[in-house]
């Protein structure tokens, strides 16, 4: 499967920052690997603008489970595939932590993400208590089981792997770790969705940098990253893609 690059700007961004899309459209005109970039709301049409035409890929850092309604300052999958997103971050750990998103919630927004015709990336999580409780497998079985749509194919759904405790810390698990719990997914996702589960892309996320982004791809069963503060600048995502097309 083609691998995926994901960058997920979070709360950062302006106007000013769009030109580091276009930095990474021309230090990577045709890589062997997908790119993903998921900016703020505010920006994600005036991206796709200016990606037009390249192989940047433009998405969303969350959706409600609605189409449209009375629902002040949310925004509807229909709304992103509008603005040019073609991708969609779902249940994100400061989306389950700050705004107490249960795994049905999340659910509910990646049909609805489906339905409208983007790629629903669900991520997925243990907190450093539930990791050091020996919980991990059963957490993240969990909150699979929970969020991902039973009739998801490969071309609708992307999952994510994040370690809440590694999210912008600089800690990372072993290469070990994370192994045993991408090869779980694989066989978690299989019992959810049946045979399109072998084309499912499972990117790791969790202070993935340059430095350590070519060893942890390197690994069976991650297909990408998904990548946070790293993918702000052009030249560190630019690195990170570099060593996924390498992979």
């Amino acid at each position: 499967m083609r691998k995926l690059a994901a960058g997920n700007w979070k709360m950062n961004g302006t106007a000013a920052s769009l030109t580091e899309v276009s930095a990474l459209a021309q230090a990577h005109p045709a890589p062997a690997c997908d790119m993903l970039l998921c900016p703020p709301a505010t920006l994600i049409a005036r991206m796709a603008d200016v990606a037009k035409g390249t192989p940047v890929m433009i998405g969303g850092q969350d959706c409600h489970a609605k189409s449209s309604g009375a629902h002040t300052g949310d925004i509807s999958a229909e709304m992103l595939l509008d603005s040019g997103a073609s991708h969609v971050i779902l249940g994100h750990s400061e989306r389950r932590t700050d705004h107490a998103e249960t795994d049905a919630q999340v659910l509910a927004k990646a049909e609805a993400a489906i339905k409208a015709g983007l790629i629903a990336i669900v991520c997925i999580g243990e907190t450093e208590a539930e990791r050091d409780a020996g919980r991990t497998l059963d957490v993240v079985g969990t909150q699979l089981h929970g969020s991902v749509p039973a009739d998801a194919t490969a071309a609708t759904l992307v999952i994510a792997y994040e370690p809440v405790w590694a999210i912008g810390t600089g800690r990372t698990p072993t290469l070990a770790e994370i192994a045993e719990v991408h090869a779980f997914l694989r066989t978690r996702l299989t019992a959810r969705i049946g045979v399109q589960a072998a084309g499912v892309r499972l990117l790791y996320g969790g202070s993935v940098k340059p430095s350590n982004a070519t060893e942890i791809f390197a690994i069976p069963h991650v297909d990408g990253a998904l990548v946070g503060g790293a993918s702000l600048k052009a030249a560190d995502f630019g690195a990170i893609v570099a060593a996924l097309s390498a992979a």
